[in-house]
């Protein structure tokens, strides 16, 4: 007797490496102690909040508004839509307003928002490995299949491999710039092909292609990268964000959904993701954390402290013989695995005290991540144990 539904028996059993390994790390620091185990499996912002975030709560909570507490529309507050469609339309150039805008319990409910009101059964959505983990399962918690390409040695998007893999049931494109696992920012160059791509598509067979753009690390780049705004590039996209990252609020749950206003029939679209953050059980996004988001839209969260953990990290592995491509965004390296098998490398480097997270985990055999989002001294005390690993495989 199985006490749940197949599917979820069957996604449990290919559930995430990332909290495995994150368990086990916790298992292994109560056994040993913090100190001496390096854990570089979860992407958990290990800075503060910008001090204005702290600011807004103490006057919040000492001049409450009256029924700040209560329902508002699902969509969000207006003055929350508004300040959020403003940076958009600063940023992108596009004129973006609050009735774009859909206010979410972070970018994981965004995206199921978005996904829930595009999709019929058997509807595809294009992935590009590598990608984040959950994503195969939120298509799949809409009756969606997904559909994955690979990307090119570098990580870039392979726009000729996303025209070969659209079909007539293909729905959306799903990118995630700066990239988890990998930290690379997708060029203007390929974004402009896959407009042109999904401009095609949506010709040719009669219905709606979307670019979905998962973007929590929009604001986490290393030196003068500037991530592209999706808006400006191609006509119907749909950005999914969250201030998980840009302002070190992960369980604050606080994102938005915006639509491009380009996109044809743009106000049937927003309703739609309106009645499904209400009938996906979200109702709305957190009330607390829309007012106090409303002042900080172009705010993140300083990104020197993530760059010099990087450099830490890249310079050293680097000259130990570890190959990667450079992250240019985001809080991940995504080196390439010195064994075969990247679950055999993990193994070996846990022995070392080193938790670090599979590539299979992301639909990219042969790599692992680190999330380097941790404390410099532990990275500087990990150094040791990443040497002695890479002598004990023969790479120094």
């Amino acid at each position: 007797m199985i006490p749940v539904a197949q599917q979820i028996k069957s996604q449990l059993t290919g559930a995430s490496w990332i909290r495995k390994m994150f368990e086990e790390g916790t298992r292994l620091k109560a056994i040993y102690g913090e100190d001496k185990i390096f854990d570089f499996t979860l992407g958990n912002p290990i800075t503060e909040p910008p001090a204005k975030f702290h600011t807004a709560l103490q006057e919040l909570a000492s001049r409450p508004v009256p029924g700040m507490h209560r329902y508002m529309s699902n969509a969000g507050y207006p003055e929350t839509r508004q300040a959020v469609a403003a940076t958009l339309a600063t940023t992108s150039g596009q004129p973006v307003t609050a009735d774009q805008v859909v206010m979410t319990v972070g970018a994981g409910g965004g995206l199921n928002v978005v996904l829930k009101t595009i999709l019929d059964p058997e509807d595809e959505v294009i992935i590009s490995a590598p990608y984040f983990v959950e994503y195969k399962f939120y298509v799949q918690n809409h009756g969606g299949r997904v559909v994955v390409v690979d990307t090119r040695n570098d990580f870039q998007l392979d726009t000729t491999a996303i025209a070969a893999a659209i079909t007539p049931r293909t729905k959306a494109i799903l990118i995630n710039s700066p990239n988890n696992p990998t930290g690379v920012v997708y060029d203007p160059t390929s974004l402009d092909r896959l407009n042109r791509i999904v401009t095609g598509a949506t010709t040719a067979n009669n219905r709606p292609v979307y670019v979905i753009s998962d973007e929590p690390y929009a604001k986490i780049a290393f030196d003068g990268v500037q991530v592209p705004p999706v808006f400006r590039h191609i006509t119907n996209s749909i950005v999914v964000t969250s201030h998980s990252k840009d302002l070190a609020l992960p369980g604050e749950r606080i994102g938005y959904v915006a639509a491009n206003p380009a996109i044809a029939g743009v106000n049937l679209l927003v309703q739609g993701f309106v009645f499904a953050n209400r009938i996906l059980g979200f109702v709305n996004a957190p009330a607390l954390m829309q007012r106090l988001v409303i002042g900080l839209q172009g705010l993140s969260v300083d990104v020197a402290a993530y760059q010099e953990n990087r450099d830490l990290l890249y310079n050293n592995l680097t000259a130990m013989g570890f190959s990667m491509v450079k992250p240019q965004g985001a809080f991940y390296l995504f080196p390439r695995s010195p064994l075969p098998e990247d679950i055999d490398f993990v193994r070996q480097a846990l022995k070392h005290n080193i938790l670090v997270v599979p590539g299979s985990g992301f639909g990219k055999p042969g790599y692992f991540r680190i999330a380097f989002c941790v404390e410099k001294e532990m990275i500087e005390n990990s150094l040791p144990a990443f040497k002695a690993l890479a002598t004990e495989l023969g790479l120094c």
